[in-house]
């Protein structure tokens, strides 16, 4: 031990470019050298070695400085030239219900409304009469018919059965699930829910779609219920998922009582083998008072003390509707449209909560040292929050160090900007819209309503942290889920702004460089998460979060990029993938 300790004393002073010193009493386990070591440090610094005892990172530097640590017992790794990043952070999900998805049977993909209703014929031929079909977040904007079903199709293919498309908060109904709901031209909404009934322009009659229909209907399940053990063991199979595409740690950004029951469990058995950071889901159309007492609940919680594996931190409530389904709070009229089946020219979307009521629970979540953040699609919905936290800044307490946060962020503004800089609000967003939806969303608004969806490179200069996720859904699979969480096809989008089925970049003077698409799935995430000295960049002291990658990121060709795929992934020091 004492010759180590001079050994550690020799390199920090008679090698003084050093990346990180050593931090550690003990002789590193493992030792990676020979390697492109991409550290995200504030330099973005490259180095060749990196030193890990336990779960943490203890050196950084050239191969000579590293390797100079080594003991008997050091296990050496010859990366051979591979690059190394921090392990990749994924900043918005919905791991239990996307791991339970197919739970019961099996899936297709759906292209077309003809495959959706194929898929409900199917159901319908497989269930009682009477039991409900659910058909869940197949986007109209995905669709090559760029429509919804309207009632007469669902009716045709299953007459016996009440028939749940829901996508996003909106859906489409048939005759049997409007009259189970009580649904008819004369319908009001619940007290607390704003919502909408679309009707036919020239007969008048119900078409089907309802805009916040989610927030309202209960809609019994059908199939196999599953049992705790079943949804351990399916999220330990999407989380060994997540870790092969490179994923250490995510945000879920709805959490409810049972999921964090579940991921609990995985974590008091060792098996949570991805650091989680968890929104507690918070239902805006409930009572105040109850409100109140499940935000208190939260921030009363065990899980609130810090622990790098799982720790609820955050809040989330849902401010507007979706852009994929047509219920997007916005400035101006969203326009007739035939794909999101919006007949009413003065239409701006939906809007859930009161502006007085979103400032009180803004402020209750943030004085009670929990992250806010809401769901917050169109640039009115936008502009409301950051001005909900700019009042709050002014009149209450300050926030910048309370980082409350913009989930989704589409639709922006120079002043939104501004304010989010200024006050030091974050942001998550997810690059996969430019890609599946970019073209739609241009034909629906037009150019100019499109300059400031998603300006990466504007946020990036602002000094706005903006980190990047996927929103997935449902599915395991990194490309067939709902949406797609490979994080390198999200750097790649950030980098080319081009939609699929599209000439045309959006905007392409927003695109990100390589280094920015980097630091968006690490060391931002990890600000966004309040975690940034524990992870996100490979730094002596920091958890070994990383993964070796089998192309160089830096130098290939910017659309290999996309297709990257990982070598190795550790969480704290420990192979997760592939699976020893």
């Amino acid at each position: 031990m004492r010759q180590l300790i001079l050994r550690i004393v020799l390199i920090m002073f008679v090698l003084p470019d050093v990346a990180f010193p050593f931090q550690n009493n003990e002789s590193p386990d493992v030792i990676f050298h020979n390697a492109q070591i991409i550290t995200v440090d504030k330099q973005f610094s490259i180095q060749q070695a990196v030193a890990i005892s336990g779960e943490k990172i203890v050196a950084v530097g050239t191969n000579d400085q590293v390797l100079s640590l080594a003991e008997p017992t050091t296990k050496l790794v010859d990366l051979q030239g591979k690059s190394v990043l921090p392990g990749l952070i994924d900043s918005h999900v919905h791991a239990n219900a996307a791991s339970m998805h197919e739970f019961d049977h099996t899936i297709p993909t759906m292209h077309t409304i003809e495959d959706v209703l194929t898929y409900i014929k199917s159901r319908a031929d497989s269930l009682e009469d009477g039991e409900w079909i659910t058909v869940s977040q197949v986007f109209v904007t995905r669709l090559n018919d760029q429509r919804f079903p309207n009632r007469k199709e669902l009716d045709q293919v299953a007459p016996n059965n009440p028939v749940f498309f829901r996508t996003g908060p909106d859906a489409a109904l048939n005759s049997m699930a409007l009259e189970r709901s009580g649904i008819d031209k004369d319908f009001q909404f619940p007290e607390g829910i704003n919502g909408r009934i679309e009707l036919d322009p020239v007969t008048g009659e119900l078409t089907g779609i309802i805009r916040s229909a989610e927030k309202f209907l209960k809609v019994p399940a059908t199939g196999s219920k599953p049992s705790e053990t079943d949804r351990t063991t399916q999220l330990r199979r999407l989380i060994a998922d997540y870790n092969s595409v490179g994923i250490t740690s995510i945000s879920d950004r709805n959490a409810s009582d049972e999921n964090i029951l579940t991921y609990s469990s995985l974590k008091d058995a060792n098996e949570l083998n991805c650091r989680v950071f968890l929104y507690y889901g918070i239902n805006a159309a409930d009572s105040m008072d109850n409100i109140q007492q499940k935000i208190r609940n939260a921030a009363n919680s065990p899980l609130h003390t810090y622990n790098d594996r799982l720790w609820l931190r955050g809040v989330k409530v849902f401010l507007d509707g979706g852009m994929l389904t047509g219920s997007a709070y916005m400035q101006k009229p969203w326009g007739i449209s035939s794909i999101y089946g919006i007949n009413d020219p003065e239409y701006r979307g939906v809007r859930y909560i009161d502006p007085e009521k979103l400032y009180a629970i803004s402020k209750l979540a943030l004085s009670q040292d929990l992250q806010m953040t809401a769901h917050s699609v169109g640039d009115a919905a936008i502009e409301l929050l950051v001005k909900t936290y700019e009042t709050i800044d002014r009149d209450d307490f300050s926030i910048r160090d309370k980082r409350p946060c913009v989930t989704h962020c589409n639709f922006m503004s120079p002043d939104v900007i501004e304010t989010m800089s200024k006050l030091g609000i974050v942001a998550d967003l997810q690059p996969i819209w430019l890609w599946l939806d970019g073209k739609t969303l241009r034909k629906q608004f037009g150019e100019e309503r499109m300059r400031y969806f998603q300006p990466y490179r504007t946020l990036f200069e602002k000094n706005v942290i903006v980190g990047g996720g996927s929103d997935h859904m449902q599915k395991i699979g990194s490309l067939r889920s709902v949406n797609p969480y490979n994080p390198f096809l999200g750097m790649w989008i950030a980098m080319q702004r081009q939609p699929r089925m599209d000439s045309k970049a959006i905007y392409p003077e927003q695109s990100l460089s390589r280094e920015q698409v980097i630091r968006l799935y690490t060391i931002n995430n990890a600000w966004l998460s309040f975690e940034e000295t524990k992870k996100g960049s490979i730094e002596s002291g920091k958890l070994a979060d990383l993964i070796v990658l089998k192309t160089d990121i830096l130098n290939c060709p910017v659309d290999e990029i996309k297709d990257i795929q990982v070598h190795q992934t550790y969480v704290g020091g420990k192979l997760v993938y592939p699976t020893p």
